[in-house]
């Protein structure tokens, strides 16, 4: 028999997405986020435009990043006469970022949370702020919330991070399994740490965190450095980020550390 080379149509690539498509509570979001008529301002996924709609008239220039095809020519049809948009039709992943100053405003894939995060953390000029909308669990360990984690750990000398405001589930279309926050990071004008540093103390976490702290310093290293420092001794897994940010300056000024 002849083989059936019948395939049925692919999902379009905003599939299982959940948009927030009421105006007014995209307004409200936008309220609590810092943005102004000088701003240059990145959205990430614009989908169908409700962000894009409101915060064109509130930013100077809108950079725009949608992957789905579709979805770019319905962007380019509604704002495309609009001289303040611009749309990058591609992955934000693979997208250059502006080597300007910039804000960041998105309600991303709830799935893409920590890989689009991580973009923007890392990245050679990090934006000035940036606002994600993002499942409320997510939202609360990237703030360390109940306690520090790997993730906020990483994110703390070079960004102020809180979760700006709550999300219901009722008001995405479609709705989610769970509710979302506004994820707030804000980078630090004074960092904690050189950016030049930014792997080494992320490497001393991960080991740390793995291993535990006896894998990078002594009990007695630990003590005598909080303890100059005028900190609690570690004596529990719940150590504060000033703790943790301590610890790493003793190591990396250990000599022959490895």
């Amino acid at each position: 028999m002849p083989k059936n080379n019948n395939h049925a149509p692919s999902a379009p690539l905003w599939a299982g997405q959940n948009f927030l498509t009421s105006g007014r509570a995209v307004r409200r979001l936008l309220d609590a986020a810092a943005i102004g008529q000088q701003d240059l301002v990145v959205e990430i996924g614009s989908g169908r435009g409700h962000i894009t709609r409101e915060l064109l008239p509130r930013c100077g220039r809108l950079l725009a990043a949608e992957l789905d095809p579709a979805l770019c020519r319905r962007l380019t049809e509604r704002f495309g006469g609009q001289p303040n948009f611009r749309l990058y039709q591609g992955d934000f992943l693979q997208m250059p970022l502006p080597k300007e100053p910039y804000k960041a405003f998105a309600n991303i894939p709830f799935g893409r949370t920590t890989e689009i995060l991580r973009r923007l953390t890392n990245a050679p000029n990090p934006p000035e702020a940036a606002w994600l909308i993002v499942e409320q669990g997510a939202a609360k360990r990237f703030a360390g919330r109940p306690g520090e984690n790997l993730t906020s750990l990483t994110l703390r000398p070079f960004f102020q991070v809180r979760l700006a405001a709550f999300v219901p589930r009722t008001e995405f279309h479609p709705a989610p399994r769970v509710d979302a926050a506004l994820l707030e990071l804000v980078r630090r004008d004074q960092p904690d740490l050189p950016l030049t540093e930014r792997r080494l103390y992320r490497a001393f976490l991960e080991r740390a965190w793995k291993r535990g702290l006896g894998s990078m310093l002594t009990r007695r290293q630990a003590a005598v450095a909080l303890r100059l420092a005028g900190l609690p001794p570690a004596e529990d897994a719940n150590l504060k980020y000033v703790q943790w940010l301590c610890l790493f300056r003793c190591w990396s000024a250990l000599p022959g550390r490895k």
